[in-house]
């Protein structure tokens, strides 16, 4: 099984849907990821985000009707690998802002969200 694969990782993940968020915490945590923090709302993404340790981050592109692209864009200025998770269509955009940034479109598995991580940390290979 997969257990593991994630072993270490502090995930960050922007989700404003409880179950969704709860979902992913637990598929992280089952898979090896050492914490995860779950912030529901941009509000919650003030200047203190950047003093925690995270390894990836796992990005829904809105939160309560707020764009979370800033932020991605904050997270990709700094180096900080990030999967985007969402449940919108038009995505083809995406790539030509965000090139080699891995897009799960919802509802996606437990397996393509864990590949997906993995991807983004550098873990893809065994």
């Amino acid at each position: 099984m997969a257990t593991g694969s994630l072993s270490g990782l502090h995930v960050l993940v922007l989700e404003d849907e409880v179950l969704i968020a709860m979902e992913v915490e637990q598929v992280c945590l089952d898979h090896g990821a050492e914490r995860v923090v779950v912030h529901r709302s941009i509000a919650e993404l003030d200047d203190a985000i950047w003093s925690q340790d995270f390894d990836v981050a796992v990005i829904d592109l809105m939160l309560a009707g707020q764009s979370t692209l800033p932020f991605a864009r904050q997270l990709q200025d700094r180096g900080t690998p990030f999967v985007f998770a969402s449940g919108y269509s038009d995505l083809d955009s995406l790539g030509a802002e965000f090139p080699g940034v891995v897009v799960v479109g919802k509802p996606y598995s437990d397996t393509a969200l864990i590949a997906a991580i993995r991807t983004a940390a550098g873990r893809s290979g065994g």
